[in-house]
């Protein structure tokens, strides 16, 4: 039996998240694919950022792009309305604030003065590494109660397309979105790429549903998530039981439960017949993997650096 291991955000648990120190770790771990999330900038850009806000939590400002521009301070402002420029001068691999609820500022080796990454870097560190067996998995975040903060969903997915299409990853890519009309658009633009129905009790509803209503189907998400486009579903861990696992089946897609950093509820997630995890901490499921006997994905050795060139002498 094969089941995969997805690095959340990276390596949520262990480095910065989504940037390239944390999604490097990651790849040195050994992940079938890298989580992350993608968010458009004013300028049009991609840049990696979980939140469509900029977040005190796993940023840091660090000085305005030019003297009085009246957008700084960048932290707490929406990423949609600061320019690449302005949101690379951020530290993103700040060490996280200590909080009782924040229980990955115990785990989390911060790297400072990282900054946030571009999609197209993310692409850029992928090829460096050589890892052409490791799938990157696009989350594209869109909020259609948020209509103020969201980039339109047409736009945002032909921008993301195209640039793996520009890296040629796109037969190692997949979209995901909890706003799944990003994967009707999907299923027009590359009906091939698969795409993840994310989704949680707190998105189960038609305005992230793409108007689509879990009474019409009868309750039942993975009908739904077909329906929608989607060829994977990817709900919150807390959703996945014997039910879900049956309909799913019956509908044919493959469950990706998210995000699972406890092994106990892996291996309860594993009994269920997952076809993968998603994971803040990917070295604490490779560990399962091994005391289960399944085949856990190769580390991707550190590229070496090139040789200085040797100048002849005149």
């Amino acid at each position: 039996m094969h089941v995969e291991i997805h690095g959340h955000r990276g390596a949520r648990g262990l480095r910065p998240e989504n940037t390239l120190p944390g999604l490097a770790h990651a790849l040195e771990l050994g992940v079938d694919a890298l989580e992350f999330d993608v968010v458009m900038t004013a300028d049009r850009c991609l840049v990696l950022s979980h939140d469509l806000t900029v977040s005190p939590v796993t940023s840091a400002d660090r000085g305005p792009v030019f003297p009085g521009d009246p957008l700084f301070p960048y932290v707490g402002r929406p990423v949609g309305a600061l320019t690449l420029a302005q949101l690379r001068t951020l530290d993103c691999g700040v060490r996280r604030p200590r909080s009782e609820t924040d229980r990955f500022a115990a785990t989390q080796v911060p790297v400072p003065d990282t900054r946030m990454p571009t999609f197209g870097a993310v692409l850029g560190l992928v090829d460096a590494y050589g890892a052409d067996d490791v799938r990157m998995h696009v989350e594209l975040k869109s909020d259609p109660s948020r209509p103020d903060l969201t980039a339109d969903p047409a736009e945002f997915t032909e921008a993301v397309v195209a640039e793996l299409a520009r890296h040629r990853r796109l037969g190692g890519a997949a979209i995901l979105s909890f706003d799944w009309r990003i994967l009707d658009v999907a299923r027009s633009l590359v009906p091939d790429v698969p795409r993840y129905a994310l989704i949680e009790h707190a998105t189960m509803d038609a305005v992230w549903l793409a108007g689509l209503h879990l009474a019409d189907f009868g309750g039942d998400v993975p009908a739904a998530a077909a329906a929608a486009g989607g060829t994977v579903l990817s709900p919150a861990h807390v959703m996945v039981d014997v039910e879900l696992a049956r309909q799913a089946e019956k509908h044919d897609l493959p469950v990706v439960p998210w995000t699972v950093n406890h092994p106990g509820r892996a291996a309860e997630l594993l009994d269920l017949g997952v076809a993968g995890i998603v994971t803040d901490y990917p070295d604490r499921m490779r560990s399962l993997w091994a005391e289960r006997g399944l085949p856990v994905p190769p580390p991707v050795t550190v590229p070496a650096p090139s040789p200085a060139p040797v100048l002849a002498r005149a």
